[in-house]
Protein backbone atom coordinates (compact mmCIF):
# COMPACT_ATOMS: atom_id res chain seq x y z
CA UNK A 1 0.00 0.00 0.00
CA UNK A 2 1.22 3.45 -1.08
CA UNK A 3 2.12 5.99 1.85
CA UNK A 4 0.56 9.66 2.26
CA UNK A 5 3.89 11.55 3.41
CA UNK A 6 2.53 14.51 5.90
CA UNK A 7 5.73 17.33 5.72
CA UNK A 8 4.51 19.21 8.03
CA UNK A 9 6.89 20.73 10.93
CA UNK A 10 3.98 21.98 13.69
CA UNK A 11 4.51 18.67 15.83
CA UNK A 12 0.54 18.92 17.08
CA UNK A 13 -0.86 19.83 13.50
CA UNK A 14 1.36 16.87 12.34
CA UNK A 15 0.06 14.32 14.66
CA UNK A 16 -3.74 15.19 14.21
CA UNK A 17 -3.18 14.28 10.39
CA UNK A 18 -1.34 11.22 11.24
CA UNK A 19 -4.25 9.98 13.36
CA UNK A 20 -6.83 11.14 10.50
CA UNK A 21 -5.56 9.63 7.96
CA UNK A 22 -4.64 6.33 9.58
CA UNK A 23 -7.94 6.07 10.92
CA UNK A 24 -9.09 6.19 7.61
CA UNK A 25 -6.80 3.07 6.28
CA UNK A 26 -3.42 4.79 4.98
CA UNK A 27 -0.32 4.53 6.06
CA UNK A 28 1.74 7.20 6.62
CA UNK A 29 5.17 9.06 7.38
CA UNK A 30 5.68 12.14 9.29
CA UNK A 31 7.95 14.07 7.99
CA UNK A 32 9.26 17.51 10.45
CA UNK A 33 11.55 19.63 7.84
CA UNK A 34 12.20 20.16 4.69
CA UNK A 35 15.81 18.77 4.71
CA UNK A 36 14.59 15.22 6.01
CA UNK A 37 11.74 15.73 3.22
CA UNK A 38 14.46 16.02 0.69
CA UNK A 39 16.67 13.22 2.41
CA UNK A 40 13.82 10.90 1.72
CA UNK A 41 13.02 11.97 -1.81
CA UNK A 42 16.40 11.03 -2.87
CA UNK A 43 15.97 7.47 -1.29
CA UNK A 44 14.47 4.47 -2.52
CA UNK A 45 11.82 5.17 0.44
CA UNK A 46 10.18 7.57 -2.23
CA UNK A 47 8.58 4.90 -4.76
CA UNK A 48 6.50 3.55 -2.06
CA UNK A 49 5.07 7.52 -1.45
CA UNK A 50 1.24 7.92 -2.82
CA UNK A 51 0.44 11.80 -2.10
CA UNK A 52 2.29 14.02 -0.27
CA UNK A 53 0.60 16.95 2.19
CA UNK A 54 3.53 19.54 2.07
CA UNK A 55 3.45 22.70 4.65
CA UNK A 56 4.94 25.69 3.17
CA UNK A 57 6.91 27.27 6.67
CA UNK A 58 9.55 24.44 7.23
CA UNK A 59 13.05 24.20 8.78
CA UNK A 60 16.02 23.53 6.33
CA UNK A 61 14.47 23.14 2.99
CA UNK A 62 11.56 25.22 1.93
CA UNK A 63 8.18 24.01 0.85
CA UNK A 64 8.73 25.48 -2.68
CA UNK A 65 11.78 23.72 -2.82
CA UNK A 66 10.31 21.01 -1.62
CA UNK A 67 8.30 21.28 -4.34
CA UNK A 68 10.12 21.82 -7.01
CA UNK A 69 12.17 18.87 -6.23
CA UNK A 70 9.19 16.97 -6.30
CA UNK A 71 8.46 17.81 -9.71
CA UNK A 72 11.86 16.89 -11.03
CA UNK A 73 11.47 13.50 -9.75
CA UNK A 74 7.74 12.63 -10.91
CA UNK A 75 3.72 13.29 -10.97
CA UNK A 76 3.74 12.15 -7.36
CA UNK A 77 0.48 14.15 -6.20
CA UNK A 78 1.03 17.29 -3.74
CA UNK A 79 -1.42 18.98 -1.55
CA UNK A 80 0.36 22.12 -0.14
CA UNK A 81 -0.54 23.14 3.49
CA UNK A 82 -0.99 27.27 3.38
CA UNK A 83 -1.48 30.08 5.47
CA UNK A 84 -1.73 32.35 2.45
CA UNK A 85 -5.09 32.83 1.56
CA UNK A 86 -4.83 35.35 -1.05
CA UNK A 87 -6.17 33.96 -4.64
CA UNK A 88 -2.97 34.72 -6.45
CA UNK A 89 -1.14 32.88 -3.84
CA UNK A 90 -2.78 29.83 -4.64
CA UNK A 91 -2.62 30.57 -8.70
CA UNK A 92 0.42 30.68 -7.49
CA UNK A 93 1.37 26.77 -6.20
CA UNK A 94 -0.38 25.17 -8.65
CA UNK A 95 1.37 26.95 -11.35
CA UNK A 96 4.46 25.64 -9.67
CA UNK A 97 3.39 22.37 -9.57
CA UNK A 98 0.93 21.81 -6.73
CA UNK A 99 -2.07 19.46 -7.57
CA UNK A 100 -4.04 20.96 -5.05
CA UNK A 101 -3.97 23.43 -1.71
CA UNK A 102 -6.01 23.66 1.81
CA UNK A 103 -5.67 27.01 3.81
CA UNK A 104 -4.99 27.01 7.51
CA UNK A 105 -6.96 26.42 9.50
CA UNK A 106 -8.57 23.32 7.81
CA UNK A 107 -10.90 20.56 8.71
CA UNK A 108 -9.26 17.87 9.07
CA UNK A 109 -12.09 15.28 7.22
CA UNK A 110 -11.45 17.71 4.23
CA UNK A 111 -7.85 16.91 3.83
CA UNK A 112 -8.69 13.29 3.97
CA UNK A 113 -10.97 13.79 1.09
CA UNK A 114 -8.65 15.09 -1.07
CA UNK A 115 -5.75 12.89 -0.14
CA UNK A 116 -8.47 9.96 -1.49
CA UNK A 117 -9.44 12.08 -4.48
CA UNK A 118 -5.42 12.73 -5.46
CA UNK A 119 -5.24 8.76 -4.98
CA UNK A 120 -8.06 8.10 -7.26
CA UNK A 121 -6.69 10.06 -9.97
CA UNK A 122 -3.67 8.54 -9.87
CA UNK A 123 -4.57 4.87 -9.86
CA UNK A 124 -6.79 5.87 -12.57
CA UNK A 125 -3.51 6.16 -14.81
CA UNK A 126 -2.44 3.32 -13.82
CA UNK A 127 -5.72 1.19 -15.09
CA UNK A 128 -6.57 -0.64 -18.21
CA UNK A 129 -7.77 1.86 -20.82
CA UNK A 130 -11.32 -0.28 -21.78
CA UNK A 131 -14.06 -1.54 -19.67
CA UNK A 132 -16.83 -3.48 -20.71
CA UNK A 133 -20.03 -4.97 -19.36
CA UNK A 134 -22.84 -6.57 -21.52
CA UNK A 135 -22.76 -4.86 -24.34
CA UNK A 136 -21.36 -1.55 -23.14
CA UNK A 137 -17.46 -0.75 -24.14
CA UNK A 138 -15.59 2.49 -22.28
CA UNK A 139 -12.58 3.50 -23.94
CA UNK A 140 -10.55 5.99 -21.72
CA UNK A 141 -7.67 6.55 -24.31
CA UNK A 142 -10.30 7.67 -26.39
CA UNK A 143 -12.50 9.18 -24.52
CA UNK A 144 -15.98 6.98 -25.68
CA UNK A 145 -18.25 4.76 -24.85
CA UNK A 146 -20.12 2.30 -27.26
CA UNK A 147 -22.71 -0.16 -27.01
CA UNK A 148 -22.06 -2.64 -29.74
CA UNK A 149 -20.96 -0.24 -32.38
CA UNK A 150 -23.11 2.41 -31.28
CA UNK A 151 -21.12 5.46 -29.68
CA UNK A 152 -23.32 7.36 -26.69
CA UNK A 153 -23.21 10.87 -28.18
CA UNK A 154 -22.10 13.95 -26.58
CA UNK A 155 -20.92 12.10 -23.59
CA UNK A 156 -19.75 14.61 -21.03
CA UNK A 157 -16.50 14.42 -18.38
CA UNK A 158 -18.88 13.53 -15.77
CA UNK A 159 -21.19 11.00 -17.65
CA UNK A 160 -18.09 9.33 -18.29
CA UNK A 161 -16.76 8.92 -15.00
CA UNK A 162 -20.15 7.61 -13.93
CA UNK A 163 -19.74 5.33 -16.12
CA UNK A 164 -15.86 4.48 -15.62
CA UNK A 165 -16.82 3.62 -11.36
CA UNK A 166 -19.55 1.70 -12.46
CA UNK A 167 -17.83 -0.30 -15.00
CA UNK A 168 -14.76 -0.68 -13.00
CA UNK A 169 -16.91 -2.74 -10.15
CA UNK A 170 -19.66 -3.74 -11.58
CA UNK A 171 -21.07 -5.23 -8.44
CA UNK A 172 -20.54 -2.69 -6.50
CA UNK A 173 -23.26 -0.25 -4.95
CA UNK A 174 -22.10 3.12 -4.56
CA UNK A 175 -23.61 5.96 -2.71
CA UNK A 176 -24.34 9.10 -4.54
CA UNK A 177 -21.62 10.55 -2.46
CA UNK A 178 -18.70 8.15 -3.60
CA UNK A 179 -19.90 8.50 -7.41
CA UNK A 180 -20.06 12.55 -6.93
CA UNK A 181 -17.06 12.88 -5.42
CA UNK A 182 -15.18 10.76 -8.20
CA UNK A 183 -16.81 12.08 -11.31
CA UNK A 184 -16.59 15.77 -9.73
CA UNK A 185 -13.16 15.44 -8.13
CA UNK A 186 -14.99 17.58 -5.13
CA UNK A 187 -16.11 17.11 -1.78
CA UNK A 188 -19.87 15.79 -1.61
CA UNK A 189 -21.69 18.67 0.07
CA UNK A 190 -25.45 16.52 0.28
CA UNK A 191 -27.03 18.06 -3.02
CA UNK A 192 -28.21 15.17 -5.46
CA UNK A 193 -30.11 16.81 -8.49
CA UNK A 194 -26.87 17.21 -10.47
CA UNK A 195 -25.82 13.74 -10.10
CA UNK A 196 -29.63 13.03 -10.61
CA UNK A 197 -29.63 14.65 -14.25
CA UNK A 198 -26.72 13.30 -15.10
CA UNK A 199 -27.36 9.71 -14.38
CA UNK A 200 -30.73 10.21 -16.01
CA UNK A 201 -29.46 11.47 -18.82
CA UNK A 202 -27.07 8.59 -19.21
CA UNK A 203 -30.13 6.63 -19.22
CA UNK A 204 -31.63 8.47 -22.33
CA UNK A 205 -28.05 7.97 -24.17
CA UNK A 206 -28.68 4.42 -24.08
CA UNK A 207 -32.23 3.56 -24.18
CA UNK A 208 -31.72 5.53 -27.82
CA UNK A 209 -29.49 2.83 -28.67
CA UNK A 210 -30.64 -0.12 -26.65
CA UNK A 211 -34.02 -1.04 -24.56
CA UNK A 212 -31.32 -3.00 -22.21
CA UNK A 213 -30.55 -1.47 -18.54
CA UNK A 214 -27.37 -0.78 -17.49
CA UNK A 215 -27.67 1.51 -14.77
CA UNK A 216 -29.82 0.20 -11.72
CA UNK A 217 -30.71 2.57 -9.07
CA UNK A 218 -30.90 1.18 -5.30
CA UNK A 219 -33.37 3.05 -3.28
CA UNK A 220 -32.10 5.04 0.09
CA UNK A 221 -28.21 4.47 -1.15
CA UNK A 222 -27.19 4.80 -5.00
CA UNK A 223 -26.54 3.16 -7.93
CA UNK A 224 -24.69 -0.27 -9.57
CA UNK A 225 -24.88 -1.32 -13.00
CA UNK A 226 -27.98 -3.41 -13.58
CA UNK A 227 -26.90 -7.37 -13.94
Amino acid sequence: MQEVWIVEDDVNINGLLLEALSKAGYICRQVFSGTEAVLLLESEQFNNCGVILLDLMLPGKSGEEVLSLIRKKGNTPVIVLTAKGELEDKVGLLSKGADDYITKPFEIKEVVVRVQVQLRRMNKTEERDILSHKEMQLDRKNFQVKIGEVVLPKITKQEFSILELLLKHPKQVFSKEEIFEYAWEEIYMGETKTLDVHISNIRKKIKAITQEEYIETIWGIGYRLHD
